[in-house]
């Protein structure tokens, strides 16, 4: 029988809310990599890494972009592919006189055909959060059976971008810091927040945390119980074992219908403008919705949400319940883009 784990979300500062019950996963050895093909980076190469113990998803996660690194005198230029799941990462440097749509519509057809073979799966949404290469993306994929969907919620390749930003490329040959350095994050500029419809608007909301350790295998949440939400992929050895996950439950009669519209919208996460005292929800590539604004002690919560993703690289969660002592009908684990990637 699976076991049931009992946690309270909890006020920040205040009291507790009733306890909810989620269902357990069964305790998972962590995967591991085996690589496949590697080549120099020097050159135009190409990666494949699989990882065991992740199912392939039909939810792909795309980027094509200029790297802080200069080769031959020219900036080096790469595609990552992964999928949903971080199941397998792919990569091909291009030359920059092949920086187009349709050579990289030949390097996703590739990809593509090597997973039917390997797995059988083929996806059927690929996500890219670069909308400075919009057009370029946007043209390749389009005449794939896909639906290109420009989005924030590229978690695994976001992931994987952090890692070679912070170990890859400053031990190549070639490597320019000034080149990584940039003034945000690569999507478009989000000016003027949206006011969030009435119809989904919650009833109340909290400021609550949880242990991270819920997050990993073998803790509660999982999958199975979080509705029509979604878990971004966590890496174990990146955070404090004790750590806590800021996050913000929302209460409303109206709970499956709000979760199914942040799903349809691809939530992104929510932020607090501690110097306009605004709560805002991101959604898509470039959208921002006007969840609340904050009174003094409402403020001084959202301060210690925004500190605690701050120590866990931008992780937090949404929860939507009808009540306190409902499981959630959507609940999402987020993590914002990396700034510099």
């Amino acid at each position: 029988l699976p076991l049931l784990l009992i946690f309270s979300l909890c006020l920040l500062g205040t009291r507790a809310f009733s306890p909810l019950l989620l269902a357990s996963s069964s305790r998972q050895q962590r995967p591991h990599f085996h690589e496949l093909h590697l080549s120099s980076p020097a050159s135009s190469t190409e990666e494949y890494v699989k990882l065991d113990g992740k199912n392939p998803s039909e939810e792909w996660e795309l980027d094509c972009y200029s790297r802080p690194v200069i080769v031959n005198g020219k900036k080096l230029w790469e595609v990552l592919i992964t999928d949903s799941t971080g199941s397998f990462r792919y990569l091909k440097t291009l030359p920059s006189n092949q920086v187009n749509s349709r050579e990289l519509r030949k390097v996703v057809e590739q990809v593509m055909e090597e997973r039917a073979d390997e797995y059988g799966v083929k996806p059927t949404t690929i996500r890219f959060f670069r909308g400075a290469m919009f057009n370029m993306i946007n043209i390749a994929l389009s005449e794939l059976e896909v639906v290109a969907r420009p989005s924030r919620c590229t978690f695994s390749l976001a992931q994987w971008l952090e890692e070679r930003h912070s170990k890859v490329y400053p031990a190549m040959e070639g490597y320019k810091s000034s080149m990584a350095t940039t003034a945000g994050p690569s999507f478009m500029d989000i000016r003027t927040p949206i006011k969030l419809p009435d119809a989904l608007r919650g009833e109340k909301y909290a400021f609550v945390s949880l242990p991270l350790a819920e997050f990993l295998p073998g803790g509660s949440i999982d999958e199975s119980n979080i509705g029509v939400g979604r878990l971004c992929p966590i890496n174990p050895d990146e955070f404090p074992a004790d750590a806590f996950v800021q996050g913000i439950v929302i209460l409303t009669t109206r709970a499956k219908a709000l979760s199914s519209w942040l799903a349809g919208t691809e939530v992104v996460g929510l932020s607090a403008d501690l110097r306009r005292r605004t709560l805002l929800m991101e959604t898509d590539i470039d959208t921002q919705y006007l969840m609340a604004k904050l009174n003094d002690e409402q403020r001084k919560e959202a301060a210690v949400f925004e500190e605690g993703k701050d120590v866990l690289k931008g992780l937090h969660f949404i929860s939507v319940q009808r009540d306190e002592e409902d499981d959630p009908a959507g609940f999402w684990l987020l993590r914002e883009i990396p700034q510099g990637i």
